[in-house]
């Protein structure tokens, strides 16, 4: 049997137990061969190895050591990523003054077309002036409306500006408008009326076919009385379709267009027509 060399418990070799059993297994079988087997020796070796393995420490797994501070390598150093460039915020063209008498007339244009009141700043966009020059533009404006005794008025309500008339010139405009709803109708308007009023709904361009001339001005008349209007649209040319109002029935005398006298028997003979277009 090999002998281990007399080492600190620490500095030991871990104790291999099969071979040891080998090695003793070994031994006993060279010993028999030799005939020197002794029972006493082998106890003697047992009582031994008993007293050396008792006197050991038990194994301890092996912990890598933990590696100090100065012995971590230092974690490599990652550079922050650039930052996207922002855009430069996009600049305003700069405003520009615009001479007194464009200022006069380009407000007066647009509160001309407008049917609300409009706000200084949408002024001042439409016009791509300061705001500033606006305001004042619109209070000289107002000065000068009033300065002249001028028949329209600017006034400011709420947040907006608007055109009215003036109130000294309430009752030309008043006579005005009723005196022109009591005027006769003209033979063209009655005529284009009776078109309306049998055909509808009928569009502009079916009346002055059936008239055989242009209704533009006669229909703008019959829409400002009130006697007709829009009730649609063609699906086939996308031209408006026209029809009487109740106005029309009450100023008339009916209940509805049922009570619409019949078309027969106003007509003229064919004779009649013949003679006096003979080429039709």
């Amino acid at each position: 049997m090999s002998s281990e060399p007399d080492r600190p418990a620490d500095e030991r070799a871990p104790i291999s137990w099969d071979a040891l059993a080998a090695e003793l297994e070994a031994t006993r079988q060279e010993a028999e061969a030799r005939g020197d087997a002794d029972p006493a020796a082998w106890d003697a070796v047992a009582a031994e190895l008993a007293a050396r393995v008792s006197e050991r420490p038990a194994e301890e797994v092996a912990v890598p050591p933990v590696p100090v501070e100065d012995d971590v390598a230092p974690a490599p150093q990652v550079e922050p990523l650039p930052e996207p460039e922002s855009e430069p915020a996009p600049v305003d063209e700069p405003l520009e003054l615009l001479d007194p008498d464009e200022l006069r007339g380009g407000l007066e244009a647009l509160l001309f077309v407008m049917d609300d009141p409009v706000d200084e700043e949408t002024l001042a966009g439409a016009l791509r002036c300061p705001v500033d020059q606006v305001r004042t533009g619109l209070a000289e404006l107002a000065e000068s409306y009033d300065a002249r005794s001028a028949g329209i008025t600017l006034r400011r309500v709420g947040e907006g500006w608007r055109l009215y008339t003036r109130e000294e010139h309430a009752d030309v405009v008043e006579r005005f408008l009723v005196d022109g709803q009591r005027s006769r109708l003209t033979q063209a308007a009655l005529e284009t009326l009776a078109v309306i009023a049998y055909r509808q709904p009928v569009t502009r361009a079916r009346v002055s076919a059936i008239r055989g001339v242009g209704v533009d001005g006669v229909m703008r008349t019959l829409l400002s009385r009130g006697l007709v209007h829009e009730v649609g649209t063609d699906p086939d040319s996308g031209g408006g379709l026209y029809g009487t109002t109740p106005l029309f029935l009450e100023r008339l005398g009916l209940t509805s267009l049922d009570d619409l006298p019949e078309l027969a028997p106003l007509l003229p003979e064919t004779a009649a027509v013949l003679d006096e277009h003979p080429d039709s």
